[in-house]
């Protein structure tokens, strides 16, 4: 599906003169899975990611879900591989610090991994919100802002 995605992608930025140096990806929940599962692959295509209530490991209620590096037995530490994939793309994480469907130690462990990492990171939780971390997420201020700052290197 990816690849997919991908190759969608391709096609619209041709097709309508996209900017390849200010492609953004932002995921929630499952899609914020899918987003860090990208990052890792993709860190370069890519200006920043925006990961909002999203994680690597699967939650306990949707096992089928967490990225490839958290089901791949020959990676000791996911998280800690994924800040090193993604490198210094900047990342800002959202999560709702009452998330009862992807716990919200899933941001706070990339989170930690990406700083261990010198990684360009920002993170917001918001203390007492659920799993609809999204609506206050896409309503920050300061979102558009941060990302239109954020460019690939001619």
């Amino acid at each position: 599906m990816q690849s997919q995605a991908l190759a969608a992608l391709d096609r619209a930025i041709k097709e309508f003169h996209g900017d390849v140096r200010r492609l953004y990806l932002s995921g929630l929940s499952m899609g914020g899975y899918g987003t860090w599962d990208m990052a890792a692959k993709y860190p370069h295509r890519f200006a920043a990611f925006v990961v909002i209530c999203g994680g690597i490991a699967p939650p306990k209620m949707y096992p089928q879900m967490g990225g490839s590096l958290a089901k791949d037995p020959k990676v000791a530490d996911p998280y800690a591989e994924t800040a090193r994939l993604i490198g210094s793309t900047p990342v800002w994480i959202f999560h709702g610090g009452a998330d009862p469907v992807v716990p919200v130690e899933e941001s706070r462990k990339m989170y930690a991994a990406l700083q261990a990492a010198h990684g360009n990171v920002k993170y917001t939780e918001y203390r007492g919100v659920g799993h609809e971390s999204w609506l206050k997420a896409y309503a920050e201020p300061d979102l558009t802002t941060w990302l239109s700052q954020q460019h690939l290197p001619l």
